[in-house]
């Protein structure tokens, strides 16, 4: 069974052993809920390096809205065994106080791209996103660091975090990870009442049409989904819808819309 750390102490001596060996750490920051998306980052992390970190917390200070953050799926036991078999040497999976002793006072903040899109709708989201993911680094001290393209803004904040503050990890983006039906894979899916579900798809079919940003938000609107936000950025087109009481984010490729 995969090595499940929960104290800093544990996995400082563990790190120190790692790096002693003169071995490459993989790390794969979750919130647990693990799905065939995060199995996709720990296999590539597998290729990579000599041992696989995936961290689960699921950190508070990244919701802005306390009833989304109660409800969020908690399944540390089912993915101990999940990791295991993807590929992961080590759960590290710190506790709330551990990972803020100081309540929150220090947080990193980026004060352009932050603001839009998720940033706009989800105050004090990525200070949050980033401030958690800057402590893990710092703690893990990976040689990679893998993030999902199924968030983008996340992505790009953080690959310009590391860039800012001189950080020696090299973070790798993985390709977002779909059903069949094209759904990208999350942990809010299984959220999804059985009508929800056959109805979500339709999000990221949308999204793929060739019109207007403006187009696609009224034809999502028209079928019965709660639109946030439909916005082309640079060569991506980003949306975030509600469906079933559920938040759903996505994001196309513009030269690959049909």
């Amino acid at each position: 069974m995969i090595t499940l750390i929960e104290t800093i102490e544990t996995w400082i001596s563990y790190c120190a052993d790692v790096k002693s060996a003169g071995l490459t750490i993989g790390f794969v920051p979750t919130m647990g809920a693990l799905h065939e998306g995060h199995f996709e980052m720990i296999r590539q992390a597998r290729q990579e390096t000599d041992c696989v970190v995936v961290s689960i917390f699921l950190n508070p200070t990244q919701f802005n809205d306390t009833e989304d953050y109660d409800k969020y799926p908690r399944t540390l036991d089912k993915d101990r065994a999940l990791a295991t078999d993807a590929g992961a040497d080590v759960i590290f999976a710190p506790q709330r106080e551990t990972l803020y002793p100081d309540s929150f006072n220090y947080k990193v903040s980026e004060s352009d791209f932050s603001s839009s899109f998720e940033g706009e709708h989800r105050p004090g989201h990525f200070e949050g996103v980033l401030t958690v993911v800057m402590k893990l680094l710092n703690l893990v001290q990976p040689d990679r660091a893998y993030f999902g393209e199924k968030d983008f803004q996340q992505l790009k904040l953080v690959e310009g975090m590391v860039k800012a503050f001189f950080m020696n990890v090299r973070i790798v983006p993985v390709a977002t990870v779909r059903e069949p039906d094209g759904l990208a894979l999350s942990s809010r899916n299984a959220l999804l009442t059985p009508q929800g579900r056959k109805q979500a798809p339709e999000f990221h079919q949308s999204l793929t049409v060739n019109s207007t940003a403006d187009e696609v938000r009224s034809a999502l609107v028209s079928k019965g989904f709660s639109v946030e936000y439909v916005e082309d950025y640079k060569d991506r087109r980003l949306g975030a819808v509600v469906i079933d009481n559920v938040r759903l984010i996505d994001n196309v490729s513009i030269k690959d819309s049909i």
